[in-house]
């Protein structure tokens, strides 16, 4: 078998982001591996598009990352796009926990985490280290994660200022796989301002719903 490159840091590279084209018949034993795995990542080629193929312990995800393909390729079907929680939906009561604590620090900006046991299949809240608050800017700490633990989603607020994502926001979130949420004038009666999307391979993908039960969409 011809190797795909010589250079050994080129093929641990290539490893970690399989490519596999698509069988026009049959089954492809590679690629439903890939998407049974615990955890892991590939790219699929298909006749119609390439898809990224994704699975983390919490995370199921098949995404297309190009547009429908012009040229003609001898392949099959790269198959259709999902986002599926496999640790299922965060308990309502861990997001009203959240915005409690959100609001307890105005008018200062605050941060919080949904971490997910694989083992237990239980959700925790997780308030990090704060070195730096003010009502424009925050820096804290990632949580260190014990074995069994994942994080789902990393939120900080944008105190009484609206929710939208900023620039440092996209740096902090570009090699992370997570669900990332702001949320943002949390003095309002009517409730908070809320903008969320998932982090993968350095795309920011909408959420096609709210991560936390209860909740019927994701702004």
């Amino acid at each position: 078998m011809t190797m795909l490159a010589d250079d050994p840091t080129a093929a641990a590279v290539l490893a970690v982001m399989p490519c596999y084209p698509v069988p026009p018949h049959g089954q492809s034993p590679a690629i439903d591996a890939l998407r049974e795995a615990r955890s892991g990542q590939g790219l699929a080629v298909g006749a119609d598009r390439v898809m990224l193929i994704l699975r983390r312990p919490w995370l199921a995800l098949d995404v297309s990352v190009t547009p429908p393909l012009a040229a003609y390729l001898p392949y099959g079907s790269a198959g259709t796009q999902r986002a599926d929680l496999r640790c299922g939906l965060i308990p309502h009561a861990h997001l009203e926990e959240t915005l409690d604590f959100f609001r307890a620090e105005l008018p200062n900006e605050a941060a919080a985490c949904i971490l997910w046991n694989e083992v237990t299949r239980q959700f925790t809240v997780n308030f990090p280290i704060i070195d730096e608050a003010t009502p424009s800017r925050l820096v804290y700490r990632p949580p260190a994660l014990p074995p069994n633990w994942h994080m789902v989603c990393d939120i900080h607020s944008h105190g009484r200022g609206p929710a939208f994502f900023s620039a440092t926001d996209d740096a902090d979130d570009a090699h992370s796989t997570k669900i990332s949420i702001v949320f943002g004038r949390l003095d309002q009666p009517d409730g908070p301002m809320m903008a969320s999307r998932l982090c993968a391979a350095g795309m920011f993908l909408p959420l096609p719903r709210s991560p936390f039960s209860g909740d019927s969409h994701a702004a």
